[in-house]
């Protein structure tokens, strides 16, 4: 199931395992911290595929460390000061986790994700041609495949379990259940860092599309960023070079992936289908690209 450069489950005997999620894996440290370890798992048509692309969990930490620093400014998030030795005394359990494992706070997810699109694509491009709108906001008629949106717009869903879809609803639908107050910050937080996200990456030829981001609040109700932040996973990375209008242009995630899914005799449930080497192999160059690109290292 594995390789040396992969990780498709942790084990971590010394703590607690709490859950594993589509990617993550995620432990109790004490009432207060989590390690999260991000694995090389894939999920794709919100099925986890049997097989790793390796190096993935390590590309997503260090992507989503890099944007965590950097967007600090606009809202704190769930890092903490704590460091892997501290909790994880042991060598072989450090080794098998170093480089996708983050300390995190324990703070109450929102059951929302927060979704904001700058170009007309994906699901969204589905809904507009079906109904001209997404998620409730009217658009205006004739835009193309691709666009750029006049502005960016944020179109929240709300969560789904493992192998569940998630669900588009409209920002009032959020209101019961987040609060007015947290329902409207969470909108303002969020059209912030996609648009100062996609200012950076643009200056480096890239594309953000569309990203997803997801919260928590403390005991004191202060909200803050949690899980991942503008990865290929949570977001659509367009190289800018190649980038024109009517077309899905190609990214840097697992697109590539889904594209091969797609010409399977596949019906897009549990279990899902193996990988052939060579698919994985590029999925995994496309990751390390973007990171290369976005963190400079």
């Amino acid at each position: 199931m594995t390789t040396p450069a992969s990780l498709f489950e942790s084990s971590l005997p010394s703590i607690n395992l709490l859950s594993r999620g589509k990617v993550r894996d995620i432990y109790g440290i004490d009432d207060k911290h989590l390690l999260i370890v991000t694995t090389d798992r894939l999920s794709a048509f919100d099925v986890v595929l049997p097989d790793p692309i390796p190096g993935k969990g390590r590309v997503l930490t260090s992507i989503s460390n890099f944007w965590f620093e950097k967007m600090k400014h606009v809202i704190p998030n769930h890092l903490s000061d704590l460091k892997l030795e501290d909790i994880l005394p042991n060598s072989d359990e450090r080794s098998q986790v170093d480089g996708r494992a983050i300390i995190v706070k324990r703070l109450k997810p929102l059951p929302v994700e927060a979704i904001v699109r700058g170009y007309l694509i994906g699901s969204g491009w589905k809904d507009y041609q079906e109904s001209g709108a997404i998620c409730g906001i009217t658009l205006a008629k004739g835009l193309q495949q691709a666009q750029q949106l006049p502005e960016a717009i944020y179109t929240p869903s709300s969560k789904a379990a493992v192998g569940d879809h998630d669900e588009n609803i409209t920002f009032e639908q959020t209101i019961p259940l987040l609060g007015k107050e947290i329902a409207e910050k969470v909108r303002q937080v969020s059209i912030q860092l996609y648009s100062e996200a996609a200012e950076y990456a643009k200056q480096r030829g890239v594309i953000i599309a569309d990203t997803k981001f997801e919260f928590g609040l403390d005991d004191d109700g202060t909200l803050f960023l949690i899980d991942e932040a503008l990865t290929p996973d949570s977001s659509r990375f367009w190289p800018a070079e190649q980038y024109q209008l009517n077309i899905s242009p190609p990214s840097f995630d697992k697109q590539y992936v889904r594209d091969y899914l797609e010409t399977l005799d596949w019906d897009k449930t549990a279990p899902g289908p193996s990988l052939p080497k060579e698919v994985a192999e590029v999925c995994a160059a496309k990751y390390a690209e973007a990171e290369a690109i976005i963190t400079g290292i």
